[in-house]
């Protein structure tokens, strides 16, 4: 299914706040990450108490001591991860806020202060201020380890694709963990290097002590499996990963996800409900009104687009700049030409694959095919095998005439998930038929 990004996935987790980042989980299959994937290691999906209990203790020695400017940029960094965990955007200004705080208080060498406002500017799709931030703490303290995930995050977001792979790598550098092999397995898997993507996460999941951490490596083994056809064996990464941690969200999301594509759509619809009743996504909820949809329930669909609308207003009042999501939405499911509009935007600000694709889809909806076909390929650049991408661009290509390309890739998309999609997998089929 196609995937948005993941839109407050901010925080790494490893062994505890520590590896700030932003890094959308929008992958193949779907585009995964924020976020629009996301994919903070360890993270929990929903509080269990913890994390709101050291909130409440650093507000209470805060209280004490006013200018404790190393508490002021923990409490910020603490407040940024429960908006992720509750899909609250209103404490991204309690985080930013609390954060300035620390940098007013201590403005010379506070990489934790600075690390934290670039981890609040990814969570805000603000990628560029991110690599800014995360620049001043490398330059405040260059073996500062939690500001290279912010750093990696950021240009991946950005389109950055060589200075992505040197910040993982100095990540690795500094701290081989949970952290850098998740990220280092994500960049493998833009490149085409599926394989080695695994036997990172496999690294990662080897190291991961906290259950926590080792249900969100399960869960990425789960999403490669479920990108590359495997639904079956999805699944049962999945439920290894709910066992190990019966709190992961995306886990649930994801058990919905493999559900779907196995034709278990009573399960996949109630797996879905749950996890949107838990933490309410704008991927969730497109992906349960695409499956409503897609089995002839347009007011059950309805009713998710108007809460991923919802959402995303309540995101946009706090500060979150996200043309991508609300593009991809508007392509199939609202005002083309709107899309174009807003993804227009979007690549002004960053050109990586996943806008990229999003804009040549919109293009294509609006009858703009030739803008559309460089855009589609430039998504094709780094070898990344997304069934999406590849149905987009076998799509254009069958309706520019390309014949033989179409006939490639439509085949390449059903080849690498054939149930990458509810509505467009379908689709696709049909115009390969059609082609012959």
């Amino acid at each position: 299914m196609r995937r948005l990004p993941l839109l407050l996935t901010t925080l790494a987790l490893c062994g505890g706040l520590a590896a700030f980042g932003a890094l959308d989980r929008t992958w193949p299959g779907s585009p995964r990450p924020s976020a629009d994937t996301a994919r903070p290691p360890g993270s929990r999906s929903a509080p269990d108490g913890s994390l709101t209990r050291a909130i409440t203790a650093d507000q209470q020695r805060l209280r004490q001591l006013p200018d404790d400017a190393t508490t002021w940029a923990r409490l910020g960094a603490e407040y940024v991860e429960q908006a992720r965990l509750t899909a609250d955007p209103s404490y991204y200004p309690k985080a930013d806020e609390a954060l300035r705080r620390s940098l007013t208080l201590a403005p010379q060498a506070n990489a934790d202060a600075l690390t934290g406002l670039g981890a609040l500017a990814n969570a805000r799709h603000l990628f560029d201020q991110a690599a800014d931030f995360a620049a001043q703490a490398i330059a405040a303290s260059p073996a500062h380890w939690p500001v290279y995930a912010v750093l990696a995050d950021a240009r991946t977001q950005l389109g950055d694709d060589t200075g992505a792979t040197e910040a993982v790598q100095q990540l690795l550098d500094r701290r081989p963990g949970t952290a850098s092999f998740t990220r280092a397995a994500y960049d493998l898997e833009q490149h085409g290097r599926t394989d080695d993507a695994r036997a990172a996460l496999r690294q990662a999941l080897d190291g991961a002590y906290d259950p926590a951490d080792q249900a969100f490596c399960q869960y990425q083994i789960a999403e490669l499996d479920r990108n590359s056809g495997h639904a079956q064996e999805a699944l049962t990464g999945y439920r290894q990963a709910l066992r190990t941690d019966p709190d992961h969200t995306p886990a649930l999301a994801g058990q919905a996800r493999a559900e779907a594509a196995l034709g278990r759509h009573d399960d996949a619809v109630r797996d879905y409900t749950a996890a949107i009743a838990r933490v309410p996504l704008p991927q969730y909820l497109l992906e349960l009104g695409e499956l409503q949809e897609s089995l002839g329930h347009p007011e059950q669909a309805r009713d998710q687009y108007r809460l991923l609308t919802a959402e995303q207003q309540l995101a946009a009042a706090n500060g979150v700049v996200d043309d991508l999501t609300l593009g991809q939405y508007q392509a199939d499911h609202g005002d083309p030409a709107e899309a174009v509009r807003l993804l227009r935007a979007e690549w002004a600000r960053r050109q990586n694959v996943l806008v990229a694709d999003a804009l040549s889809w919109a293009l294509h909806r609006t009858g703009a095919d030739t803008e559309a076909l460089g855009l589609a390929r430039q998504a094709q650049a780094h070898g990344w095998r997304n069934a999406l991408f590849l149905y987009h661009l076998g799509e254009i290509e069958h309706t520019l005439g390309h014949t033989d390309d179409a006939r490639t890739h439509l085949t390449e998309a059903l080849t690498t998930d054939p149930a990458f999609n509810p509505l467009q997998a379908p689709l696709a089929r049909t115009a390969l038929t059609a082609l012959g």
